[in-house]
């Protein structure tokens, strides 16, 4: 059974950085469309960022110029680097795979994904 494991989450002042991992068991992981959603409380799943199997990103404008998605397909594992974290960047983060011979970036909705990890809490004070 396949299994994203997230980690690097934690507590940060406004301003700080964090970098979140996700790392892929019992996949070919370079067949996998990688991404991280986030959900905040009371809100609903949304979109962060995505990479292609070849490497191509797509973030949302939220986000886009602070955080930086990167993955190593030798280690299975996809990162986000998280930079100028503001108080709204609070959320659990779900890292997600798709399996896809699409090597562009894409947009899926959360439904599309085949696999999910459990979540990493990030907390950013003001």
């Amino acid at each position: 059974q396949v299994q994203l494991v997230e980690s690097g989450g934690g507590l940060v002042q406004t301003g700080g950085s964090l970098r979140l991992s996700c790392e892929a068991s019992r996949v070919t992981f370079s067949l996998f469309a990688m991404a991280w959603f986030r959900q905040a409380p009371g809100k609903e799943r949304e979109f962060v960022v995505t990479i292609s199997s070849a490497g191509h990103t797509d973030y949302a404008d939220s986000v886009k110029g602070r955080f930086t998605i990167s993955r190593d397909n030798a280690k299975n594992t996809v990162y986000l680097q998280m930079t100028s974290l503001k108080p709204e960047d609070t959320a659990v983060y779900y890292c997600a795979a798709k399996i896809t011979t699409y090597t562009g970036s894409y947009r899926y909705r959360a439904q599309q994904y085949d696999y999910w990890g459990q979540g990493t809490q990030v907390t950013v004070s003001s």
